[in-house]
């Protein structure tokens, strides 16, 4: 039974590796895909009908975006600290209390995106 396996594993391997390599060979001279593209694109060129973008406004809209939330921001954390200072936390955690964490959190998210741009 040895000798029958043995057989078999060298007569699959014989016969797969004659085709590995056929196949790796007829993929090698597959031409390559060639992306869609819209026929109106050209490369480097932009659309001289494309309303255009206003950076400074976008930036001036950023800017105002960020003041506003970290004046919330700074309102949460002060009410944050004084509720804090209210509860004795060792022995009862407020869902108010997480509300304005996870508040806070997004609020701190939100400006770290802005600035980023």
């Amino acid at each position: 039974m040895r000798n029958s396996r043995r057989k078999f594993m060298i007569a699959l391997w014989a016969l797969g590796v004659p085709l590995g390599i056929l196949a790796g060979r007829v993929a090698a001279q597959a031409p390559a895909p060639v992306p869609n593209r819209h026929p109106s694109s050209k490369d480097g060129d932009d659309n001289p009908n494309a309303p255009k973008v206003d950076t400074k406004a976008i930036l001036e809209a950023n800017q105002k975006g960020i003041k506003k939330n970290v004046e919330r921001l700074f309102q949460l954390a002060s009410e944050l600290k004084t509720e804090v200072e209210k509860t004795d936390s060792a022995q009862v955690l407020s869902l108010a209390l997480l509300k304005k964490t996870e508040e806070i959190e997004k609020l701190a998210k939100d400006i770290r995106s802005r600035a980023k741009g």
